[in-house]
């Protein structure tokens, strides 16, 4: 990233460069990107190619002024960092599904942090819906409170390093450095495979300075102070001015949920 790209990146999440990249401004930059970059799909529903090439990925970001899933999100704020002077690896989690199971390598991208005073490592995750608002200590293994939970990470098998939030496992870290390029085939998956969960529904959401907000399909639910509310947005007009209003995200449709490759819709499905 040049100068004025990370002036542009900074302008869109409303923070200031920091005169010392240390555990406070990062703390402070990971808050602020959670708070105004939703987590969202949208992509994959409207048709839109998702390239990781950094350079599409900071024009997806600050000039069409969008969010998007952890390969985009996590993979831009990298380049963020290290343009103000961090140490970033890239690493690769699986991430716990229904009943326990683990998904496929590269399921997630995470980044692992170290700061020019050398303080660190952090896990630092700005792509994984609602989780810790700040970064975690990576190298510890006692409990670190947050606003989004209560956080632990424990050595697994394999050299591997678990995430847990109020004592569920969230995802597993390989933690073997990796490119950006390395999950472009699974980025590649999770559009277009029906075990995707991301094919078969539209999310956007992002942290609130009291809680989150989030469009999922056509309901928008906001978590206040620990209470959560639920509304049906009835027409395609709501749910375009939902995108705008609290999210940022101007589109010209409301996303369309449609079969992903190797899903029949129901008129081809074979008589039975």
């Amino acid at each position: 990233m040049d100068d004025p790209e990370v002036r542009a990146y900074l302008d869109r999440i409303g923070a200031e460069r920091p005169v010392v990249l240390d555990a406070d401004a990062v703390a402070a930059l990971h808050r602020a990107h959670l708070l105004t970059v939703p987590f969202e799909n949208l992509s994959i529903h409207l048709a839109e190619p998702i390239s990781l090439e950094g350079s599409d990925l900071i024009a997806k970001i600050i000039t069409r002024r969008r969010g998007g899933f952890c390969y985009e999100l996590n993979g831009a704020f990298a380049l963020l960092l290290e343009a103000l002077g961090a140490q970033v690896t890239r690493v690769a989690a699986r991430v716990y599904g229904g009943e326990g199971k683990l998904g496929p390598l590269f399921d997630h991208l995470a980044l692992v942090v170290r700061l020019p005073g050398g303080s660190g490592p952090w896990l630092a995750d700005v792509g994984f819906g609602s989780n810790s608002t700040y970064p975690l200590r990576y190298d510890s293994r006692e409990d670190q409170p947050d606003p989004g939970g209560r956080f632990a990470l424990a050595d697994a098998t394999d050299g591997d390093v678990e995430l847990f939030k109020d004592g569920e496992p969230q995802y597993r870290i390989e933690q073997r450095e990796r490119r950006l390029d390395d999950f472009v085939p699974t980025c590649w998956w999770q559009q277009t495979s029906p075990d995707s969960h991301f094919t078969l529904s539209t999310i956007c959401s992002r942290l609130t300075e009291d809680g989150r907000i989030s469009l999922s399909g056509r309901t928008l639910i906001r978590t206040s102070g620990g209470t959560r509310t639920e509304q049906e947005l009835g027409s395609d007009g709501e749910v375009l001015a939902a995108y705008r209003n609290h999210f940022g995200i101007v589109v010209d449709r409301v996303p369309a949920v449609s079969p992903p490759r190797g899903r029949l819709s129901p008129d081809e499905q074979p008589a039975r």
